[in-house]
């Protein structure tokens, strides 16, 4: 997660790791210690041919495709219908998660993204169909980016040895195309199982969540995770978020799941109208924040924003 990253760089600045995928930190960052996270416990593991992923399966055809050993502790969902699967995310692009996915389904991919960070889209480029909104914020990320990657290798960011074929100075995100268009409710039909796309601007303006209704299932992406939730950055509009948060909560009694898109994969329905009026306390400068280098984190149980400023 972005959070932990983060103070990660800062508190570990002096770790080395080898230039080869080999290398191995001299020191364990404070985040690692917490791996593996005692939530997934109960899960259903499945094996991954990828020894960078863990996988899961949450419910039946529903795949969280985890990333323990990096500080983003990225999860992807392979949702898989009769006709068709949805990859939702393709992850840091560190390990080969089109490997994966051919593991667990032969059927066709789609890939959608929660949003276009470089942390959820970095596998995009090995799958033929994706699907976007139409913003400008997503066709520019579909450029790729090294910055953004390199970033995801700084000291403190990983824990343990990178996989031995991966080039850390050859580490981007590479480019990728868009070749369907999705908006806010977008129906996406994969056989015995259909996806609704809703639009939850604020954290990113492309950001999305996936509704599949009639199994009372929500992929929250990075609008709702249980840890620091980023909404410092540039492209973050805090208005819209509390908008888009404010309409999610709304769905919580007709849910029974929600799977966000770092940390762990389930979460309580029952947290979405706690993270409204939580956010609603911080805009209304309620809530005391720390700081943190150059940002605010506003805590709450289970929780907490990562802001750009203080309300």
């Amino acid at each position: 997660m972005k959070f932990l990253a983060f103070l990660c760089a800062l508190l570990f600045s002096s770790i080395a790791f080898a230039q080869s995928g080999a290398g191995v930190p001299t020191a364990t960052p404070d985040w690692c210690k917490k791996i593996p996270r005692p939530e997934y416990a109960h899960l259903k593991r499945v094996a991954s041919p990828d020894p960078w992923f863990e996988v899961y399966e949450i419910r039946p055809q529903i795949f969280a495709i985890y990333e323990p050993r990096q500080a983003e502790e990225v999860i992807s969902y392979l949702i898989v219908g009769t006709e068709r699967a949805v990859l939702f995310d393709t992850g840091l692009g560190i390990g080969d998660i089109q490997r994966v996915v051919d593991s667990l389904t032969k059927l066709p991919i789609l890939v959608v993204n929660s949003h276009t960070h470089n942390d959820h889209t970095s596998g995009n480029w090995q799958f033929t169909h994706i699907a976007g909104m139409d913003t400008d914020f997503t066709r520019h990320n579909a450029q790729g980016s090294r910055a953004d990657a390199q970033s995801e290798l700084d000291p403190g960011n990983l824990c343990g040895p990178l996989p031995a074929n991966f080039d850390p100075k050859a580490y981007a995100t590479k480019p990728w195309t868009i070749t369907e268009q999705i908006h806010d409710g977008s129906q996406l039909d994969l056989g015995g199982r259909t996806l609704e796309v809703i639009a939850t601007p604020g954290h990113t303006p492309d950001a999305i969540a996936l509704l599949d209704r009639a199994h009372g299932l929500l992929f929250t992406g990075d609008s709702y995770y249980p840890g620091p939730i980023y909404l410092y950055r540039s492209e973050t509009d805090v208005a819209a978020y509390e908008h888009s948060m404010t309409r999610l909560a709304s769905l919580a009694p007709q849910l029974k799941l929600l799977l966000p898109s770092h940390n762990v994969p389930e979460a309580d329905p029952q947290v979405l109208p706690k993270v409204v009026a939580a956010f609603q306390q911080v805009r209304a400068g309620k809530k005391t924040p720390v700081a943190v280098g150059p940002n605010y984190e506003y805590k709450f149980e289970g929780f907490s924003f990562l802001m750009g400023r203080k309300f």
